[in-house]
């Protein structure tokens, strides 16, 4: 892994902080380094407030949008909530249409088959509202890019509201109105909504346009934060707010389909983290194994007794989805082998029989193992469908635009892509995916980065510092779990390897210049052990966490990575 240590902050920013907060300096240089330089900043960054949210008015089209909501409840006329498969797809339809059908009568949902349908709006979901005499259709998390489908559903009389984040094409459909904030034409302030967010939005409006209090929206949080966790947006600005309020939620009073998962699991007061691992992966499992509908069922059901029945199936559905990845994981890695392609600049492996519902979860796999950026293809039907992923720092999405002449149709983000090809067409992707990443990535984003927040000593590290560090959270992308570095340790003697097959590290390292020590675990670092293990000096990169063993609470170094001294 190559260390990059983070820029130090203006240190005047940091005295001020200092003064103003009464923190001790390397509170004050965490702050600096996130831009929060200002007592009042601080105050919003450790107490996310809802008043800080923007006016959902200022979103393009907004207006448009609740206008024709408000006619369709006047004209008694049949609404469809229509998501995608993932869980920013399912948590946006179960937050809109439970919130519709409390105030109005005529709401259907409608979740995309991933297999029959593929992702975003399909013909067979406007075929499905015409034949029921449905004459509105909200899309969530998808429909930037469906321009031809909606002009098909305008031809059947079918209005269309999208509520995307995805980034738009050079033309935008002719809908009703177009809610996205990565829109060149919006001047929305915060530009990095998830699907579920923009659909709050949506409600935000709504809401205020009925007259009705904020509080009304507070329970639906849950499903925004997971959501926000789930599609790996910045946990920054409204995000922030959202997660922060979510959680929440989640800890004090959760949704029957939550809590019927979260007694599986036997956990309580969840972390943003705790979402993206335990929530997460159950909900989406239903989309990838079975029908998202499942997930959109668990998500609105009220009867806790019929929600632990929708629980433990889609339980049966998560632990299908984690052995099939397993396998197709080893069946790709072992292709790459295979074809002896080690040394590409990218990863792109196929094989027809591979569950489509988890080429997702393969290709960040591979994305660990090989470090650059990898797409996972199987069949689908007549054509062939892939999932991307990338490394820290390299847009895929515009690497993906570089080969469109080979591609049929492709959507998603920087970090994270899909797309459909003809089989013919799969050979010249391949080499023309390798030509594009080849010229344009720098050569040191194909090296795992860890990213270092401060250097400190092991003195700093006392229980008010970690008290104080645990209220940066909720952590996520733009607002990641501070990483320090410490030199100058050596283990006292307890360093071994644990897990199967000595995968992961666990030491105890001392530093004798401030005598003080901490116990340490460092997973997938068993090959490290040795390093210690014969009493080198070390320096270690690493987050600070809580450790509970047998009911005592102690604090303990996560490695991240460790490095002779």
């Amino acid at each position: 892994m190559r260390w990059t240590l983070k820029p130090k902050p203006d240190s005047q920013a940091v005295d001020h902080l200092i003064a103003v907060l009464g923190v001790d300096k390397p509170i004050a240089s965490l702050l600096a380094q996130r831009g929060i330089t200002t007592f009042e900043a601080a105050k919003k960054f450790f107490r996310p407030s809802l008043e800080d949210l923007h006016d959902p008015y200022l979103m393009k089209d907004m207006d448009l949008a609740i206008d024709r909501i408000e006619l369709a409840f006047q004209k008694e006329e049949n609404i469809m909530v229509f998501g995608d498969y993932d869980v920013d797809g399912t948590t946006s339809v179960a937050l809109v249409s439970s919130y519709l059908k409390k105030i109005y009568p005529n709401v259907a949902t409608y979740i995309p088959d991933r297999y029959e349908e593929g992702y975003g709006v399909s013909y067979k979901g406007i075929d499905f509202a015409a034949d029921n005499d449905i004459s509105l259709i909200i899309a969530l998390d998808c429909g930037i890019k469906a321009i031809d489908k909606v002009a098909y559903a305008s031809e059947k009389g079918i209005d269309f509201i999208i509520c995307d984040h995805h980034r738009p094409g050079a033309e935008i459909p002719s809908a009703v109105a177009v809610l996205d904030p990565k829109r060149q034409d919006c001047e929305y302030p915060y530009k990095e909504l998830c699907g579920c967010g923009v659909g709050f939005k949506l409600l935000q409006a709504l809401n205020q346009k009925r007259g009705e209090s904020f509080d009304l929206l507070i329970p639906y949080l849950d499903l925004v934060a997971t959501a926000i966790g789930a599609d790996i947006v910045p946990v920054t600005g409204e995000n922030r707010i959202l997660a922060y309020h979510g959680l929440q939620v989640i800890n004090a009073a959760p949704r029957a389909g939550f809590s019927a998962i979260l007694e599986q699991v036997k956990k309580d007061q969840l972390t943003l983290t705790d979402v993206v691992f335990i929530i997460a992966p159950r909900i989406n499992a239903a989309g990838r194994m079975k029908h998202g509908l499942h997930a959109v069922n668990l998500l609105t059901e009220e009867d806790m007794a019929q929600a632990r029945i929708f629980a433990a199936e889609i339980e049966e559905y998560n632990k299908d989805r984690r052995d099939t990845d397993k396998v197709i994981t080893e069946e790709a890695l072992a292709q790459i082998e295979e074809l002896n392609e080690q040394e590409r600049k990218t990863t792109v492996v196929y094989r027809e029989t591979w569950h489509k519902g988890v080429i997702g979860i393969v290709a960040s796999r591979l994305t660990e193992t090989y470090y650059r950026p990898t797409l996972v293809f199987t069949r689908s039907g007549e054509k062939l469908a892939a999932s991307a992923r990338s490394v820290r720092g390299f847009d895929v999405y515009d690497a993906l635009e570089g080969c469109s002449e080979f591609i049929e149709q492709f959507g998603g983000h920087k970090y994270a892509a899909g797309l459909t090809l003809l089989s013919e067409q799969y050979e010249n992707f391949k080499r023309k995916f390798e030509e594009v990443v080849s010229s344009t990535i720098d050569p040191h984003l194909l090296i795992p980065e860890v990213q270092i927040d401060a250097e400190i000593d092991l003195k700093d590290i006392t229980p008010k510092f970690h008290r104080i560090l645990k209220q940066f959270a909720p952590f996520g992308p733009g607002n990641m779990s501070p990483v320090f570095m410490t030199t100058n340790l050596k283990d006292t003697g307890y360093a071994r390897c644990v897990g199967g097959n000595d995968r992961h590290l666990k030491a105890r390292l001392f530093q004798k210049e401030t005598n003080r020590s901490f116990d340490a675990i460092g997973f997938d670092l068993g090959k490290k052990c040795d390093l210690v293990a014969k009493g080198k000096t070390v320096k270690a990169a690493y987050c600070i966490e809580e450790n509970e063993f047998q009911g005592n609470i102690s604090l303990q170094l996560k490695l991240k990575d460790l490095e002779v001294n």
